[in-house]
């Protein structure tokens, strides 16, 4: 059996062009494996077909423990960022500012740098000074400054 170099390099393209079309980033590792025993073997050209059988496998199994790897730091990375995603209103917790309008059967607004946030709290009039004290969604939680009169 004579497998030349141009059949590999064929079906490395058929399987990258395979991957462009269906995307799921596990043909693209074969391709490259492909591609790569194409090459091997242009510059082996006596490298018997077993041995070429064999390039390929490892290349591939080089491939998906790459993949796997990349995969695994990924979702690595997002499950650490998870926590904080969407999660603005609770860095304010703590901070202690100035009620813009009223708080008025439990709601009012707060200003934070220039955005104006939802507050809820106990009734109080605009321009008091309170603490962020929690924060549900985009709702502020917000208790008065003790040493405010």
């Amino acid at each position: 059996m004579q497998i030349e170099p141009w059949h590999w390099w064929v079906l490395g393209g058929l399987l990258v062009l395979l991957e462009a079309v269906a995307p799921g980033f596990v043909l693209i590792w074969l391709g490259t494996a492909a591609l790569a025993t194409g090459g091997v073997l242009w510059l082996v050209p006596d490298l018997a077909w077993p041995w070429q059988i064999t390039l390929f496998s490892l290349l591939n199994l080089v491939g998906a423990g790459v993949w796997l790897a990349r995969r695994r730091l990924r979702v690595g990375a997002a499950a650490a960022d998870e926590h904080a995603l969407n999660r603005r209103a609770e860095s304010h917790i703590g901070r202690i500012v100035h009620l813009v309008e009223p708080i008025l059967d439990g709601r009012g607004k707060v200003r934070i740098g220039d955005t104006v946030w939802l507050a809820s709290g106990p009734d109080l009039p605009a321009g008091r000074r309170v603490k962020i004290v929690a924060a549900r969604g985009t709702l502020l939680e917000v208790q008065p400054v003790e040493d405010d009169p």
